[in-house]
């Protein structure tokens, strides 16, 4: 029996240049009196945490910051970020200021603090315990300040777990934001080496929402059995389809004017279309759910030797995630085509207008060119791995079975196998 129902939801969402100076008002308005400003360096640096604070404290709201978000949360970093928070007394609120990382920080605070356990409790299974929350957990005010991740809409924390070098996270509806600020004025100065990599994300989310298994197909569901990625629905495809069609027209033009550096004041409004491309293909993934090039994208993360990408900080290595998503992406959508060919083509010519073929090629090929022109590495050599590494790498998508039940064939781990072989070298 197959399944009749999807679902959908979202944050509340305000857009704008200029809102994130409002969150104060948004917050007071929950009845908040103390919230936890969760960040990092770099936003504090760029002014951008300080600017939410103070529409926090000019509203009556007492604001403790936490500034110590990693660029790629692990476990530690998040065991540290509770345990700071559980010390810090009591809050009726957290508000996150930063990218996906923060956002993902501030999510497990926002569980942690209110419910019993540890952090392994929660993360998924088979590397955690799937625990569900037992209370309520905080409301969380997101405030994006890259354009990429997605996270002020979704119901996911992600994080590497050190130990197993393996990048994983927390899935519950509870977790999904209360409200998402997306203020285009603070994602308009990254670097275009974060453009680059957070705008793949927003590539990848739309595509893969959009090639997901058609939720109808996916088996039948009792109500407590509802996960937040229920399948391809007719509401996920018209936020990704937006994005797409949003992405073909400024993707290129921001990070150009990022490496020109005329971005900062988002000339020629590609910084702010990429900001609504973001929150769209957030309103479509968070609900759809992704696959296959997710799936390949923690252990990409997670095992990476010593690869420093360009514009990111230079003291650790990384494989950022929007860039770890993509780099599988041409080769996932290439194997996925025969699952419903219409759909890739279609993504494929919103994407790139006037596209000529009908293949399997098509839309792999659009992306590889994308990825070209803005600078994202030529496949998984670039970032340090060799044929000597698939089966490891194999091995860790083989454990994101929550991403994999949503592709739209099946995939077992020779697919997976010659996925990454193929997508050592991409041009």
């Amino acid at each position: 029996m197959t399944e009749t129902v999807f679902t959908y939801a979202a944050p509340a969402l305000k857009f704008g240049r200029g809102a994130a100076a409002e969150v104060g008002y948004d917050v007071r308005g929950w009845g908040a009196r103390r919230a936890l400003l969760v960040t990092d360096v770099g936003v504090v640096a760029a002014g951008h945490a300080e600017t939410v604070a103070a529409s926090l404290r000019a509203h009556g709201v007492e604001v403790v910051t936490y500034a110590g978000a990693r660029v790629e949360p692990t476990d530690a970093s998040l065991e540290e970020a509770v345990a700071f928070a559980r010390g810090a007394g009591l809050f009726d609120a957290v508000v996150a200021v930063g990218g996906g990382s923060s956002i993902d920080t501030a999510k497990a605070v926002a569980l942690l603090v209110t419910n019993p356990g540890e952090l392994m409790d929660y993360v998924n299974a088979p590397i955690g315990k799937a625990r569900a929350p037992e209370q309520p957990v905080l409301p969380l005010a997101a405030v994006p300040t890259t354009t990429g991740t997605g996270a002020e809409s979704t119901t996911i924390c992600v994080m590497d777990v050190l130990a197993l070098k393996v990048k994983t996270g927390i899935s519950h509806a509870a977790l999904r934001p209360r409200l998402a600020v997306v203020d285009p004025a603070l994602s308009a100065t990254q670097p275009p080496g974060v453009l680059a990599a957070a705008g793949m994300d927003i590539l990848c989310h739309a595509l893969e929402s959009y090639t997901a298994r058609w939720y109808g197909e996916l088996p039948a569901k009792q109500p407590e059995q509802r996960v937040p990625y229920c399948g391809a629905n007719p509401i996920a495809d018209l936020w990704s389809e937006r994005a797409l069609g949003l992405l073909a027209g400024s993707f290129r033009a921001a990070v150009r004017e990022a490496r020109e550096e005329v971005g900062g004041t988002g000339s020629t409004g590609a910084a702010e279309q990429m900001a609504l491309a973001a929150t769209f293909a957030g309103l479509g993934f968070g609900n759809a759910g992704v696959h296959i090039p997710h799936a390949n994208a923690y252990p990409i993360a997670g095992r990476v030797r010593d690869f420093r990408p360009a514009d990111y900080p230079q003291d650790e290595a990384m494989v950022p995630h929007g860039m770890a998503v993509a780099l599988t992406a041409p080769e996932a959508f290439r194997f996925t085509f025969d699952a419903a060919p219409e759909r890739h083509l279609r993504a494929a010519r919103l994407l790139s207008p006037g596209v000529e073929g009908a293949g399997p090629d098509v839309l792999p090929g659009v992306i590889a060119a994308l990825m070209r022109d803005i600078g994202i590495p030529n496949g998984l050599a670039e970032v340090g791995y060799a044929a000597g590494d698939v089966d490891a790498l194999v091995d860790g998508a083989l454990q994101q079975q929550r991403l994999l039940a949503t592709a739209p064939k099946d995939v077992a781990g020779e697919d997976l196998a010659a996925i990454m072989t193929a997508s050592l070298e991409h041009w």
